[in-house]
């Protein structure tokens, strides 16, 4: 089964008109932080009490192996050829009702949808021994998670024989860290807490879209090649969190200090990854990595997207319609790297109280000397809109390098070479790991706990209270918030001595009633294909941390591997969040400065260095002819049938008196001129009733002139079918759907209007400041299902009346 998405298609490599080029002509542009709350949520068990708190000239580096002059056909002859697949597939949760995840505030809770989540599907195998393959998933969410993994290794053993070469040790299922899809669906006890515990629709929805879009890759699995490189992303990221960068050694960041604009306190390469078919030199699909946190949305949205990646996707995907260079169902996979530190709000951290100053440098405060009113600034912060604008933005600025460097790749492709395709994949203990230092000194890890700072939050998102970050001394808080702390469980002596410098706020990794609260047992995976290696972390690295991570794997494959054939320079990339979440990875330096990146660093200072020292011990089982794996290891708890929770479920839908399901409220005008939202109100039901998952909610549809189709009911149609035609009440009227719910300006949202009777209403709202916004004839749709006392849910439809848009 191959994924294509309905819908208009637009001329041109480039989504933006004004940004439109031909294909040989390359562009000119160049945390959980708030969690603070106090709950009370065991039934009859015990008290769980808890805070969780522009343009520039860009240098594409071409690594070994370069051809140029070659044309999309001539890449077939260079570079070694894989199996490869692509996939695609709706992961959309319920939008409303759910607490969002990420900011971990109680009371972001979803009103609606600006952009459906997907799943994002990437395979690689050898031709030769298919049995060696890997699996790497994007997913819209926060992160990666162990009951999510669980679930989808569980649907793929469902799938039978034809699926079995995939397990643990080669699916990599990584989060893009959007802070703006839908929460309760982790495994562990804390971040179940903001969203009054776990939800299985919102669950499933993950596990099986996933599944969904692996099956789609496995299915489209053909011949093809590979191809890398790398560029620079200017104007989309800077460190959040300069003060504890700067505790790293100086002659070590000078290393990546190239220039003003790129001086090494983020990493500014954006590398990609491209998937080209044998049979028609076609590609099929793009991989990135960059790092940039997933907060340009802001913690007073409500509405579902995939923020900044979420947008960079969506405007790749859109601009390779009709492109020569790119197949039908082409996917774009825009995945996090070393992010810890990042942040998308490029203006950097301000006070909002009046002053015009910049937070403290040290610890992101105030005059008052407070965290509160300190709040990072996205390109266009002057813009009320939640951070709408700012994220398409930043989404733009990773889609234009990516696709300036995917076009420079057509014409002079850099293969990957080396026929191997490796993997591994082992679950370890941090809570307790003894290790040696490279200096020979011996440390250890410790169970997971969280400092002070990981209250404070963030500029992204800042805490509540008095937490400050870079407060390391506990006796200067408030003793409300150490009681609270110790109702969790107080530290021991040996445990606070393990975290020192770190003051222990909750001591999370030695509780687990009524289960486990956060992970002591994590996933170390690495995969290679060729010269590329793809680590796979679990938490979020800093920018130095990953690349320590990065050279000292570097280092550890050019010493194992250099004898082998066909033998290249490695290119190593870090993806995650992935696969579990366990918060932060910092590096020495910066755990000592005890921010909120280094506060949130689970197993004490040392937890960068034990991730380094279990990887490099397994890095021989990626040889080209290894056939030995690591161990499969303590395994993790799957919590997805036993976790508690208290969120209420639909209990009924009714439409007003007098009225019916779909009824237009409020309906459009007759003429809007481009740039004016268009804005209808329809009689609803709660879409929890129904995800729609690979449909919409809502769609805007735009009238053609085709006197020679025939006419076919709409309620005949099915939803693949509405996204290429729909025929109004003559054969000379045809509806075509232009827009649905995977467009970034058309936004559907939902409000309860009385509980007690089950009523709500609909809005659905068409941004025409939309780039591809034509003029022309429309009217917009709503999909709805309502849920009646006995609980059978039933579809409807609304329709608005038609409205002239015009330039």
């Amino acid at each position: 089964m191959q994924w294509t998405r309905g819908g208009e298609k637009v001329r041109g490599s480039s989504p933006i008109p004004e940004l439109r080029r031909h294909r040989d002509t390359a562009p000119r542009r160049g945390s959980i932080s708030t969690l603070i709350t106090f709950v009370s949520c065991i039934t009859g068990f015990l008290l769980l009490a808890t805070i969780i708190p522009t343009g520039s000239v860009r240098k594409i580096k071409l690594w070994t192996g370069i051809h140029t002059g070659q044309d999309l056909k001539t890449e077939s002859q260079h570079g070694d050829e894989y199996l490869i697949g692509v996939g695609k597939a709706d992961i959309t949760g319920p939008c409303v009702e759910i607490n969002l995840m990420g900011y971990a505030d109680p009371s972001q809770i979803g009103t609606g949808l600006r952009q459906r989540l997907y799943s994002r599907a990437f395979i690689v195998a050898d031709p030769v021994n298919p049995s060696d393959t890997f699996v790497y998933l994007v997913l819209d969410t926060q992160s990666g998670d162990t009951a999510v993994r669980y679930g989808i290794l569980s649907g793929l053993e469902r799938l039978g024989a034809e699926y079995e070469n995939y397990g643990h040790h080669n699916l990599a299922v990584t989060g893009t860290h959007s802070h703006s899809g839908p929460g309760a669906w982790l495994n562990y006890l804390l971040p179940q807490i903001t969203s009054k515990g776990f939800d299985q629709q919102s669950y499933r929805a993950i596990v099986d879209g996933a599944l969904l879009s692996i099956r789609r890759a496995h299915e489209s699995l053909l011949p093809g090649r590979l191809s890398i490189g790398s560029t620079k992303a200017f104007g989309a990221n800077i460190n959040r969190s300069l003060f504890a960068y700067l505790a790293n050694p100086e002659e070590e960041r000078a290393r990546y200090n190239i220039s003003s604009e790129d001086d090494g306190s983020v990493d500014k390469d954006l590398t990609l990854l491209k998937f080209q078919r044998s049979s028609d030199g076609k590609n099929i699909g793009a991989l990135t990595w960059f790092p940039t946190h997933g907060t340009s949305v802001l913690g007073n949205n409500t509405l579902i997207s995939g923020d900044n990646k979420g947008v960079a996707a969506y405007l790749f995907e859109k601009s390779v319609i009709d492109d020569e260079s790119a197949a039908e169902g082409f996917v774009a996979g825009f995945s996090q790297t070393n992010v810890g530190d990042t942040s998308p709000n490029v203006l950097g951290a301000w006070c909002e109280d009046g002053s015009g100053q910049m937070c403290s440098l040290e610890n992101s405060t105030c005059s008052d000397g407070r965290s509160q009113k300190c709040h990072a600034r996205g390109p266009f912060f002057t813009v009320k809109d939640e951070g709408t604008s700012s994220c398409f933005e930043i989404g733009k600025r990773q889609f234009e390098p990516a696709r300036e460097l995917y076009d420079q790749l057509n014409e002079a492709p850099i293969p990957i070479r080396g026929g191997w395709v490796r993997s591994f994949h082992t679950f370890h203990n941090m809570s307790n790991h003894e290790f040696q230092l490279p200096n020979g000194t011996e440390v250890r890890t410790c169970p997971a706990a969280l400092g002070y700072s990981f209250a404070a939050g963030t500029s992204d998102g800042p805490g509540a209270f008095d937490f400050t970050q870079h407060a390391n001394n506990s006796s200067n808080t408030s003793p409300l918030w150490r009681a609270v702390g110790g109702l969790l469980k107080a530290p021991t002596k040996e445990q606070i001595a393990c975290h020192a410098p770190k003051p222990i706020l909750l001591d999370v990794g030695e509780v687990s009633s009524p289960y486990q609260w956060t992970p002591n047992v994590v996933d170390v995976q690495v995969f290679r294909v060729g010269q590329l290696v793809i680590i796979v972390s679990p938490g979020e690295a800093t920018t130095m941390a990953g690349r320590r991570w990065k050279n000292a794997v570097s280092d550890e494959v050019t010493a194992q591997f250099a004898d082998e054939a066909q033998s290249e320079s490695p290119v190593v990339v870090l993806g995650g969040p992935a696969n579990s979440y366990t918060h932060y990875i910092t590096t020495e330096e910066e755990y000592g400065i005890q921010r909120y990146e280094g506060a949130s660093t689970l197993y004490g200072p040392h937890t960068l260095a034990a991730y380094i020292n279990v990887t490099l011990s397994w890095i021989p089982s990626l040889g080209s002819s290894a056939r030995s794996r690591p161990p499969v290891g303590p395994e993790p708890p799957d919590n997805s049938n036993r976790s508690l929770s208290f969120i209420p479920s639909v209990i009924h839908d009714s439409p007003p008196f007098f009225k019916k399901f779909g009824q237009v409220k409020q309906d459009a005008e007759e003429k809007y001129h481009k740039g004016a939202p268009v804005t209808v109100k329809f009689v609803g039901a709660n879409p929890r009733n129904n995800l729609r998952l690979e449909r919409s909610y809502a769609v805007v549809e735009r009238l053609i002139t085709s006197p020679t189709l025939s006419v076919v009911p709409t309620s005949k149609l099915s939803h693949k079918e509405s996204c290429k035609e729909r025929i109004g009440k003559s054969a000379a009227d045809t509806w075509k759907v232009v827009r649905d719910d995977s467009d970034w300006h058309l936004v559907f949202r939902w409000r309860r209007t009385s509980e007690l009777l089950g009523t709500s209403e609909v809005e659905i709202t068409w941004e025409t400041v939309d780039p591809w916004a034509e003029a022309g004839r429309y009217r917009i749709r709503y999909f709805g299902d309502a849920k009646s006392l006995a609980g059978k849910i039933t579809e409807f439809e609304g329709v608005s009346g038609e409205f002239e848009l015009v330039r």
